[in-house]
C-alpha cells in the first residue's frame, strides 16, 4: 500500500478540500433533510452518519489517510492480509467449486459432468446425512478425471465410510497420489455445532496419510458457515473459525505432525454475503488472524490460510428467488475481490429444494463472467489501500480476536459448544438481526420490500433434510415468508386472498405516497389491498366503499393535513361500518378511532401478524 507524500498532482487544478469543509457542507445537507438542527455542532456530523454493525464496529461516513491502519504487507507474504499467494488468482482465476447434495448418484453424476464441461474446476460433495450415500461415490464420479478435478468431501460423521471409499476409488482408478487434489472435509467440531453430536473418527490417521503421501490433499475443513447460519456476525464467524482451527492444530501436532504440516491440512470455509465490503474485509481479516496464530505457533511462513467462500444460505429467499441471482453475484464478486481461493455460488433456487440445470448453470456462469469477462481475478487485492477497507479489516480483526480469546478462556471451542456459550452469543446477535429485519432496517428486496403477490414460484424436488440438533439454521426472510405461506394457504382454501381496505383521503397527489407504502407493507405478508376508485374525504361514502369491499381491516392514507381534517370522522364511520381495526399510514399520533399506525421503521412483522389475526387467517 502506497501513501502519497503530498497532494496528488491530478488534483492540482482544483482548490484543496479539507475535512472541515466536508463537515460544514454535510451538516447543511443534514439540516435540510431534518436530520440535524441549527444547534447541532459541526463535529457531530460523523456521529450522525455513522452506522454500527453487529460486531460493534462503527462504520464512519468518511475515511482519510489520517485513519490509523496497520501495514497489510504485500500479497503472498506475512501477515497475508492481501492474499496467500503473490500472484493471487491472476494466472488462472479462482477455483470455481460447485456443490452437490442430491442423494441420487446418477443425477449427481450428470450434474458433475455438466458442470466440469462448462467451467467448474472442483467438486464439493455432501455425503451421508443430508446428501449422497457414500456407497454412491463411484457412480457420482463416473467419467471424472480425478487427477484433474479437485474433490472436496463433506460427510459429517459419515466420513468413517466416505473417506475409505474415496481412497479406495483413487486406488481403483490408479490415480497417482501426487495428482490428487481436494480435501477430505473432516470437521468434528463443525459437525458438533450443526448436530449437537460429538464425533470421533480416525482423523489423525487420515491427516498423517495426507501429509505423508498426498501433497495436494488436505484432511480437514474448518466450516464457519454454521455459525453464520445460526445468526452470528462476521466477527463471531471469524472467532469461531479461529478457535476451531486452533483446536485442530493442537490435535494434529499431538498426533505427530509438525506445525507447518498441520497448518497445511486445514482449509477454512466462510459465508460470503451481499454486503460487499463486509465480505471483503472478513476474508482479509481471516487471513491476517490465521497468520498471527501461525506466528504464535512458530511457523509464520506457513500461515497463509486456504479459503473457500460460499454464498450465504441465510441471505437466500424462497420468495422472488430470482433476486437471489443479484445477491449471489454481489457475494461472489466480494469473495473474489476479498481473495478467496475457491468460491461456491449457491443456485438461486437453493431455498426451494434441489436446483435444476438452469439454476446450476446460472450459478456456474456467474463465476465465469466475473473471472473471464470482468477479469475480477486478474488484479491482486484490488480493495487493498482503500482507507475504508483497511480500517474495516483492522477493526473486524480486533473484534474477532477478542471473541476468539474469550472462547479460549472458556476452554476452547469444544468446551464453548458444550457449555452453550457459542449458542447463547449467536442467539443474541440473531435477535438483534431479526429485530432489524422485522423493522425493515435491513430490507429484503422481493420479500419485505417490493413483494410480488402474483408471482408463481418454480417447483423443485425437496432437498434432503439437513442434520439438526445443534445450532439453528436461520434465513433472513423466514418470518416474512411464514406470513406469506399462511396468507397463500388461506387464499387457496377460501378462494380469496386476505385483503385490507385503503381509505384514501383526498386526491391522488395527497394520498398516493402513503397508500403505496401501506400496500407494499401489507403485501410483504401476503395481504392484498383494495381502495376506492378515487380519493374521498366523505366518511359516509368511504364507509360504504369499505362495506362493499368485504374487508375487515382498513388503513387510512393521506397527508398530515388530510388526517387533521378528516381522520377521526372517517375512522369513526369505518368502525361503525364493521372495521375490526383501523390503521393509519403515518407517524403515531392521537387520532380518536385509530387503533395503530404504519410508518417507516415500524415493526412490520408485528403489523402483519396482527393483520392476519384480524382477518382470521390461521
Amino acid at each position: 500500500m502506497t501513501t502519497p507524500s503530498e497532494t496528488l498532482r491530478l488534483a492540482a487544478e482544483f482548490p484543496a478540500a479539507t475535512h472541515e469543509q466536508w463537515q460544514r457542507l454535510t451538516l447543511g445537507v443534514l439540516r435540510k433533510a431534518g436530520l440535524a438542527d441549527e444547534d447541532t455542532p459541526v463535529e457531530a456530523v460523523e456521529e450522525l452518519l455513522a452506522r454500527r454493525g453487529y460486531d460493534g464496529v462503527t462504520l464512519a461516513p468518511l475515511y482519510t489517510a489520517d485513519d490509523p491502519t496497520p501495514f497489510p504487507g504485500p500479497p503472498g507474504l506475512f501477515p497475508y492480509t492481501r492474499g496467500g499467494r503473490a500472484t493471487g488468482a491472476v494466472p488462472a482465476g479462482w477455483d470455481v467449486r460447485q456443490r452437490y447434495a442430491d442423494p441420487d448418484p446418477k443425477a449427481t453424476g450428470e450434474a458433475v459432468r455438466a458442470d466440469l464441461e462448462n467451467g467448474a474446476t472442483s467438486l464439493w460433495l455432501v455425503l451421508g446425512e443430508g446428501g449422497l450415500p457414500p456407497a454412491g461415490l463411484s457412480t457420482a464420479l463416473e467419467g471424472v478425471y480425478l487427477d484433474l478435478a479437485a474433490v472436496v468431501l463433506d460427510a459429517g460423521d459419515a466420513a468413517v465410510e466416505a473417506v475409505p471409499a474415496w481412497f479406495a476409488l483413487l486406488a481403483e482408478r490408479g490415480v497417482p497420489a501426487a495428482e490428487v487434489r481436494g480435501n477430505l472435509g473432516v470437521d468434528p467440531l463443525g459437525w458438533q455445532a450443526r448436530t449437537g453430536r460429538r464425533w470421533d473418527g480416525p482423523v489423525d490417521e487420515w491427516a498423517r496419510r495426507c501429509a505423508a503421501g498426498f501433497p495436494g490433499l488436505r484432511a480437514m475443513t474448518v466450516d464457519a458457515t454454521g455459525y453464520h447460519d445460526a445468526g452470528g456476525s462476521d466477527a463471531q464467524e471469524l472467532g469461531c473459525a479461529l478457535a476451531t482451527g486452533v483446536a485442530y492444530l493442537r490435535d494434529l501436532t499431538a498426533a505427530g505432525l509438525d506445525v507447518p504440516s498441520a497448518l497445511g491440512q486445514l482449509e477454512f470455509r466462510y459465508a460470503a454475503t451481499a454486503d460487499q465490503f463486509a465480505t471483503i474485509a472478513k476474508l482479509r481479516a481471516a487471513r491476517r488472524l490465521w497468520a498471527r496464530v501461525a506466528q504464535e505457533c512458530g511457523a509464520p511462513e506457513a500461515g497463509a490460510q486456504r479459503q473457500h467462500a460460499v454464498t450465504s444460505a441465510a441471505m437466500m429467499t424462497a420468495r422472488d428467488p430470482w433476486v437471489n441471482m443479484l445477491r449471489t453475484t454481489l457475494a461472489c464478486f466480494a469473495a473474489g475481490v476479498g481473495g478467496a481461493d475457491a468460491v461456491t455460488v449457491q443456485p438461486f433456487d437453493h431455498s426451494l429444494g434441489l436446483p435444476d440445470g438452469f439454476a446450476r448453470r446460472i450459478a456456474r456462469n456467474t463465476q465465469s463472467l466475473l473471472v473471464e469477462e470482468a477479469n475480477v481475478g486478474r488484479v491482486v487485492d484490488p480493495a487493498g489501500g482503500s482507507w475504508y477497507v483497511e480500517r474495516y479489516t483492522e477493526e473486524l480483526a480486533q473484534a474477532a480476536w477478542a471473541w476468539f480469546t474469550e472462547i479460549e478462556r472458556h476452554g476452547g471451542m469444544g468446551a464453548a459448544l458444550e457449555s452453550g456459550l457459542i449458542a447463547d452469543r449467536l442467539a443474541a446477535t440473531w435477535r438483534e438481526r431479526a429485530d432489524n429485519l422485522a423493522h425493515r432496517r435491513d430490507p429484503l428486496t422481493g420479500v419485505s420490500e417490493f413483494p410480488n403477490l402474483e408471482e408463481r414460484l418454480p417447483v423443485r424436488p425437496p432437498a434432503p433434510a439437513a442434520p439438526e440438533g445443534g445450532l439453528p439454521r436461520h434465513r433472513y426472510a423466514q418470518a416474512y415468508e411464514a406470513l406469506r405461506d399462511r396468507a397463500d394457504a388461506h387464499a387457496a382454501t377460501s378462494g380469496d386472498r386476505p385483503a385490507v381496505f385503503l381509505a384514501t383521503l383526498g386526491p391522488a397527489a395527497v394520498h398516493n405516497a402513503r397508500a403505496g407504502f401501506a400496500a407494499n407493507l401489507f403485501a410483504a405478508g401476503g395481504v392484498a389491498t383494495v381502495r376506492p376508485p378515487v380519493g374521498d374525504d366523505d366518511p359516509a361514502r368511504l364507509a360504504a366503499e369499505f362495506a362493499a369491499s368485504g374487508a375487515r381491516v382498513v388503513c387510512l392514507c393521506s397527508s398530515d393535513r388530510g388526517y387533521a381534517e378528516s381522520a377521526e370522522a372517517v375512522a369513526r364511520a369505518l368502525a361503525e361500518a364493521g372495521a375490526v381495526r383501523v390503521w393509519l399510514a403515518g407517524r403515531p399520533g392521537s387520532f380518536a378511532g385509530v387503533d395503530d399506525y404504519l410508518y417507516a421503521g415500524c415493526d412490520a412483522v408485528a403489523v402483519l401478524e396482527t393483520t392476519l389475526r384480524d382477518l382470521e387467517v390461521a
